[in-house]
């Protein structure tokens, strides 16, 4: 029997010799009396003891103790320690281990060399340990847990700059955006990260920043513009925006920082520095920043603030508020004035601070509109006091003396306001031309508007127009549905892209209806609404505005009502939504557009 089971020990143990070198292996066994039975060459190049040590019958305590004297005993470094470790204590330490059922760990036996250690007991007794280099891989996870580190390092401070920066891929997807880009989109970096930037402005814009992008991604070059955009808050924001690639033309990033130059254009807070100061930081040349993305959605700007104010706002034919104390003209004397620019900086610096002023202000862009428009008022019978022309429209001044229209003077866009003002009250003064609408020729009747909206309109023969319906929608499947409906109810229409669009449409082709989408770029419906009735506040009819919204909360048509739409509708629109609001307003018999 005796020869029998030392035959088969044997057989076992060349078994086992023959798989651990096949596979390169470190292993060795130990009885229950904690004596080696087997040990394989590898195990010499973790712990080179000598073979002695791995001998058959070798006791656990004896290679442990060879183990520790070598220096390289698990947990510590080649050259000695300042603390001595017991050998005793280190050796009982590790024989307890070995009597664990299992026991599975990383350990460094050197400064550089780390090995996973597996331990499993067996039920007859026997401990099998296998020992296996990983040294690289532990080396791998310390330096991308450093590069992680490193990382989330340079997002804090990327975080903590004021300028947005974002990171794009050849794709031209956003892989990184900083806390000030997320701010300015009003948006997480989870709803920003693997989009573009079709997702987040309209086509327009989108276009054209992919072709700077491009351009800089395949030639390298730095890409610079100044730009004013809308922050996700309703905010002005004037910016220069550097675009670079970071790397070779094909594996490169595309890096976009955003300098804001915002206090530099309009000038810093009174608090921060003196008025004197901040008027000589301040820049005129609004003209030099193109328009850029419009990150404002005036359904998420809606706070309890606005709430309060629109449950207390008076009805559309009330609703020239008038200016603050400290915005009030700084004179009695004031005017209708027309502003002719071709530049978008200007006109709304100059909108702006003529307004303040108690002026009545509009602005258009070319010679034609400008005399479509004086046509316009001399059919009216409305007056005009002033012509600001911009210098590179100075042609206009011989156009408006041939025209024998209101006095043009030449203004200088680099030029301080309180010296065009002044000059303006100057002329208005010497003229007397103050002007007021002319009372209507005869009595006008009313008619009740949709029994929800509880609008007054007055009704008489409505003026010529060029169009029966203008919709207002920026999206393009929206734009396709209008226009299969409306021509499918044979009506005349165009259609505008934005607010700003749409109100340069009303003045062009004066429609019997409008559809306003009240969530536009460049200028959204309510505030394009606004404008179209602050003009005709000057003029002798109102146009029906229609609100077209995404869902019909009270507070999206209380605001709607507040900005003066008359009606309102809801996406998706539909042949019979659009065919109700035609016969309500269309029909000779409820003819809504008419004479005040």
């Amino acid at each position: 029997m005796s020869d029998v089971a030392s035959s088969g020990a044997a057989v076992q143990l060349s078994l086992l010799e023959a798989v651990s070198d096949a596979l390169g292996l470190a292993v060795f066994v130990c009885d229950r009396n904690d004596e080696l039975i087997f040990a394989s060459k590898p195990i010499q190049q973790f712990y080179p003891v000598e073979d002695r040590f791995l001998a058959r019958g070798t006791r656990l305590r004896d290679f442990l103790g060879a183990v520790f004297d070598l220096g390289v005993r698990s947990g510590t470094a080649t050259e000695r320690s300042r603390r001595r470790v017991n050998r005793e204590e280190w050796i009982s330490e590790r024989v307890s281990l070995h009597w664990r059922e299992r026991y599975d760990v990383v350990e460094r036996i050197a400064r550089q060399r780390w090995i996973n250690v597996r331990k499993r007991r067996l039920a007859n007794g026997l401990c099998v340990v296998s020992l296996t280099e990983v040294s690289e891989q532990k080396k791998k996870d310390e330096q991308m847990q450093l590069d992680l580190e490193r990382m989330e390092m340079t997002e804090s401070i990327l975080d903590s700059l004021p300028n947005p920066i974002c990171v794009k891929d050849r794709s031209l997807n956003y892989i990184g955006v900083n806390k000030a880009f997320c701010d300015l989109h009003g948006m997480t970096p989870d709803q920003i990260l693997g989009r573009s930037v079709w997702d987040l402005i309209e086509p327009e814009l989108a276009e054209k920043f992919e072709t700077s992008d491009r351009m800089v991604l395949e030639t390298g070059r730095e890409h610079r513009l100044p730009e004013q955009a809308v922050r996700a808050n309703g905010d002005d924001c004037w910016l220069v925006t550097h675009k670079f690639r970071v790397g070779d033309a094909q594996r490169g990033l595309l890096v976009t920082c955003m300098n804001d130059v915002t206090d530099i254009v309009v000038g810093y807070d009174d608090g921060v520095v003196s008025p004197e100061l901040a008027k000589s930081l301040a820049i005129a040349r609004y003209e030099a920043f193109e328009p850029a993305q419009n990150c404002h959605d005036p359904y998420q700007a809606l706070d309890l603030h606005v709430l309060a104010q629109t449950a207390q706002t008076p009805t559309p034919q009330d609703m020239t508020p008038p200016l603050p104390a400290t915005e009030t003209a700084t004179s009695g004397v004031t005017g209708r004035i027309l502003v002719m620019t071709p530049e978008s900086g200007t006109e709304a610096r100059l909108l702006s601070a003529l307004s303040k002023r108690g002026h009545e202000v509009c602005a258009l862009r070319s010679a034609p509109e400008m005399t479509t428009f004086l046509e316009a008022i001399r059919e009216a019978k409305l007056s005009l006091d002033l012509v600001l022309i911009d210098p590179a429209l100075r042609e206009l001044t011989a156009t408006l003396d041939r025209a024998a229209g209101p006095p043009g003077i030449v203004f200088d866009p680099a030029g301080p306001e309180a010296a065009l003002a002044a000059e303006i009250e100057a002329l208005l003064t010497a003229g007397d031309t103050a002007a007021r609408l002319p009372e209507p020729a005869e009595p006008a009747a009313t008619l009740q508007a949709p029994a929800d909206w509880d609008i007054v309109l007055p009704v008489t023969k409505r003026p010529t127009s060029d169009i029966d319906v203008l919709v207002a929608e920026d999206n393009e499947i929206n734009q396709f549905v209008f226009s299969q409906i409306l021509e499918g109810l044979g009506l005349s229409y165009r259609i505008a892209v934005n607010g700003e669009e749409a109100v340069r449409f009303w003045q062009q082709f004066r429609p019997q209806l409008i559809f306003m989408d009240v969530s536009m770029p460049v200028m959204n419906g309510f505030d394009a609404t606004r404008a179209i009735r602050a003009a005709e506040e000057r003029l002798s009819f109102r146009t029906p505005i229609v609100a077209v919204t995404t869902q019909a909360l009270d507070i999206d048509l209380e605001h709607a009502r507040a900005a003066g739409m008359d009606d309102h509708i809801v996406k998706p629109i539909s042949p019979d939504m659009i065919e109700r609001v035609r016969n309500r307003y269309l029909e000779s018999g409820n003819d809504y557009r008419q004479q005040r």
